[in-house]
């Protein structure tokens, strides 16, 4: 039996000097592998006896025992030593402050468009919404642009299913069918007024159409300054003694106010749009700053065309007034100092964060 206790105190010294799992394996295989030591022992008993061969059996299933049982023992504290290990390398200082996660904020060009509405919003004008996917009459026709008309080829844009061949649908070219959609509701609602209250149509004058429409516009153009997606907002001011004195006054306020600089420099320069006559470029000078003595073309503008006032349902004779559109992504680009227009696009947290 001695014998059996050497093999048993082998084992759990052989055991102990383990290190890792695999040095525990090949540590068994020899004390209980085919070969071991307790498998050897247990072919010896066919040589034995019958009476001794059942107690000599009886002993060394107790040797094998103590030997499995030192093993899981073994095991167990290799295993609960690795657990530490990993423990106290992913150790969690519940003492310290939360990680928060990042808030996210406007868009560079949302602030842009807020703050235009704000400016304008001070002046009296109204904000109009209108669809994105809009009618060739509202895009075109209405605002002196018909089908042959060469000014279309500057506003190459996509069009979309409905519609009919002769009336095609498109997403929006600009945001002036806002302006249009604005002012015909808004003829149709004060004419209904009118005939509900006996005085027939216009006893009286017509109130006053001030509006801006800012959104989403869409043509076939890309490359740094411009994109395919873009934004724009479209300014309408009628009435029966709007002029472009007041055109240059209002725009003149809005841009000294939109860029904090009362030395700020306008110059209207003469140009052509469809729906405006006389029309102007409108261009900006900056008397500070890395921009100062360029002029930058920042919108274009003109007194309504007779037309367009007629396609409002306004008497061109009587009703007067004037229009101006601009890219609140240019603005944007201006303000900011950002000279890739596609940086707005891209999506790119680090440059959008700056903005917060």
């Amino acid at each position: 039996m001695n014998e059996l206790n050497v093999v048993v105190d082998s084992a759990k010294v052989a055991f102990e000097k383990a290190l890792t799992p695999a040095d525990l394996e090949n540590a068994k295989a020899l004390f209980l592998g085919k070969s071991g030591r307790i498998t050897e022992l247990m072919k010896g008993l066919a040589a034995l006896p019958v009476d001794e061969k059942k107690s000599r059996g009886a002993a060394i299933n107790l040797a094998k025992q103590a030997i499995e049982t030192a093993l899981n023992n073994r095991r167990q504290a290799l295993a609960d030593a690795e657990l530490q290990i990993q423990l106290q390398a992913e150790a969690l200082d519940v003492t310290l402050p939360g990680r928060q996660r990042g808030q996210g904020g406007l868009h560079p060009v949302s602030i842009t468009l807020e703050r235009i509405e704000a400016i304008f919003g001070s002046m009296g004008f109204e904000v109009a919404q209108g669809p994105e996917i809009e009618t060739d009459w509202f895009n075109f026709t209405a605002l002196n642009t018909p089908e042959d008309h060469p000014a279309r080829s500057m506003h190459d844009t996509f069009y979309v299913e409905g519609g009919s061949a002769a009336a095609p649908n498109l997403l929006r070219t600009h945001t002036s069918p806002m302006q249009i959609r604005h002012a015909v509701q808004h003829v149709k609602r004060h004419r209904a007024d009118a005939e509900q209250a006996g005085e027939g149509l216009f006893s009286g004058s017509m109130p006053e159409i001030r509006v801006i429409a800012p959104g989403r516009t869409y043509r076939v153009d890309s490359d740094a300054t411009h994109s395919p997606m873009f934004h724009q907002c479209e300014g309408l001011w009628v009435g029966e003694n709007i002029s472009f004195k007041d055109l240059k006054f209002v725009f003149t306020d809005f841009c000294r106010t939109f860029f904090e600089s009362d030395d700020l420099v306008l110059r209207f320069r003469p140009s052509f749009f469809p729906f405006t006559e006389p029309s102007a470029e409108i261009d900006i000078q900056f008397q500070s700053g890395p921009l100062s003595g360029r002029w930058l073309e920042v919108a274009g503008s003109g007194q309504v065309h007779p037309n367009v006032i007629r396609n409002m349902g306004l008497d061109p004779e009587k009703y007067i007034g004037f229009a101006f559109g601009m890219g609140p992504d240019r603005l944007t680009m201006l303000r900011y100092g950002v000279n890739d227009l596609r940086l707005f696009f891209d999506g790119d947290i680090r440059f959008l964060s700056q903005f917060q």
